[in-house]
């Protein structure tokens, strides 16, 4: 349900103009290019109703099929990204040239054709090149159309109509590619972040380990050479590696229970994930409080935030979800309060489970309370609270005090 597990689901936005590949992409490709297929009424209704010879009406509708699959083919590939330039061009070209003969072979009712051509030359042109191609594939509309005896009055209808509509898609065709654009990023970052975060990984580990290990291989072989005329010595040096391999484990674990630690950062990225992918509308903020309490105060609200959210998104069935963090003064203490409130009507808080029961348990270990409560006619809140400690910033602060008194 997020997005570094790969089980996200696109949206329609993120995968148009790319490769199909499902049927889901497929169809909602079709349906939304299928819109605008609304102005070949007038061609097939002009080759059915019309009195021609069977020759034209099926050289009519073989031009009007190449036309479609032309339209569909540019379309469908080259809006998000151009591939290969040569067949856009030529394929725009074959657009335009079938519209002007099918316009003057069949007469007005296929001017419909233009709209089409614009919204091509729209979607997959540069926005410097659509501006000047748009408007002429507008006038030679009009060409054709005063050459096909059109009424003015239709005449002008469709030159405003493709001129609006073939902008249009330039907006179109910009929003999907930025949309794309900005997925790849999102997807960049998070690799980088992956890279960045197995360096730090890497660097702590030599740091940690790096120093006892050579220790360790150092004392060794003293403690070979030692070993047939002074076993005295030697087994000094055992010792000492027993001592420096016993502070390498518990400095490896202290290092290991610090990247498992949970943190409020974190978990909020989670949250917006996990809610987004479920469709609940979040309001959830992008940065934890500035005043946190100590490691263990804070890893026990991550916690909270996640078994909340957690609830929200299985068992809930809420349309909405409000995080917020509270600082404030009480009788007891300065503390922390995280509360997430929802809409839902799931029963979150019929009878505690097994999870908010540890997660109760988690809080009173640090000084803190778990209290939930009904939200609104069928909502569910839960509340945190943890003490606030001073932190690293106010130990030192208290720590030079103490030392210049």
């Amino acid at each position: 349900m997020n997005d570094t597990d790969g089980t996200e689901r696109d949206h329609p936005l993120h995968s148009f103009g790319q490769p199909v590949r499902d049927r889901r992409q497929l169809l909602t490709k079709a349906l939304w290019i299928g819109i605008w297929l609304v102005f070949l009424a007038s061609p097939v209704r002009d080759l059915v109703e019309s009195e021609r010879s069977g020759v034209a009406t099926a050289l009519g509708w073989l031009g009007l099929a190449a036309f479609v699959a032309c339209y569909l083919s540019v379309v469908f590939r080259y809006t998000a990204k151009v591939f290969d330039w040569r067949v856009v061009r030529w394929s725009l070209a074959a657009l335009l040239a079938l519209a002007v003969v099918l316009s003057f072979a069949f007469g007005t009712a296929w001017l419909g054709l233009f709209v089409y051509v614009a919204v091509s030359a729209g979607a997959v042109l540069p926005m410097g090149q659509a501006m000047w191609v748009i408007p002429a594939v507008t006038g030679v509309m009009v060409a054709v159309g005063l050459r096909t005896d059109s009424l003015g009055d239709l005449l002008g209808s469709l030159a405003v109509l493709t001129l609006l509509v073939g902008f249009a898609m330039t907006g179109v065709r910009q929003l999907v590619r930025t949309t794309v654009q900005l997925r790849q990023a999102r997807a960049t970052v998070a690799q980088l972040a992956a890279n960045e975060e197995r360096l730090r990984l890497a660097r702590d580990l030599h740091d940690l380990l790096g120093h006892s290990l050579s220790l360790i291989t150092l004392k060794s072989e003293l403690a070979g050479r030692m070993l047939p005329d002074h076993p005295d010595k030697a087994a000094q040096q055992v010792a000492d590696i027993e001592q420096v391999s016993r502070q390498a484990l518990v400095d490896v674990r202290e290092a290991v229970s610090g990247y498992r630690r949970r943190t409020l950062a974190g978990e909020l990225a989670g949250a917006r994930t996990a809610l987004a992918a479920a469709g609940v509308e979040a309001d959830v903020p992008l940065d934890p409080p500035a005043e946190l309490p100590g490691e263990e105060g804070e890893a026990a609200l991550a916690w909270a935030l996640r078994e909340a959210v957690t609830n929200v998104v299985r068992h809930s069935g809420a349309r909405r979800c409000t995080v917020a963090f509270t600082s404030r003064q009480t009788l007891d203490g300065p503390i922390v309060e995280l509360s997430v409130e929802d809409d839902g009507g799931g029963g979150s808080g019929a009878a505690p489970g097994n999870g908010l029961t540890g997660l109760a348990e988690r809080l009173e270990a640090v000084g803190g309370v778990l209290e939930t409560s009904p939200a609104g006619r069928r909502g569910f809140r839960l509340e945190a609270r943890v003490p606030r400690g001073r932190g690293a910033a106010g130990d030192r602060e208290a720590s030079a005090l103490g030392s210049s008194t």
